[in-house]
């Protein structure tokens, strides 16, 4: 009943890091087991493999709670770089790099905007103060 009061918190004893390194590699070599059943384009793709990350990353958490530590704890943290590394070092983000346009372009492109809002803040006061006549 505590346990589940908790939410599955570790036990008063405290952490036993020792343990959990020992314990962590096991959902290393499962996660690495179906991540070799993946052809190797599909393993930066993460649609292809989520289940199998969603599986070590409870097993991991599992592991460290049952020896008394937190998750995630920088040594968990460390081994799961390690199998980041592993795995998806030669996966790349592509990400835009964003830059200004040349200045002939931007010029004009603020230019005409402001000069457009003057001449029709100019004709509406040039319009106010000739009511009687029409344009």
């Amino acid at each position: 009943l505590l346990l589940l009061l908790c939410g599955g918190c570790p036990p008063a004893g405290g952490c036993n890091e020792t343990r959990m390194l020992e314990k962590l590699p096991l959902c290393g070599k499962a996660f690495a087991d179906m991540m070799r059943t993946l052809d190797a384009w599909k393993r930066c793709n993460l649609s292809e493999f989520i289940v199998y990350y969603e599986s070590f990353t409870n097993c991991t958490e599992v592991e460290t709670n049952v020896v008394g530590c937190y998750w995630p704890n920088p040594l968990a943290q460390g081994f799961i770089s390690g199998v980041h590394r592993q795995f998806f070092a030669n996966c790349t983000v592509d990400r835009t790099h964003w830059e200004d346009p040349p200045d002939e372009v931007l010029i004009p492109l603020i230019a005409v905007p402001v000069l457009l809002t003057v001449a029709m803040a100019g004709l509406v006061v040039w319009r106010s103060k000739r009511p009687d006549q029409l344009l």
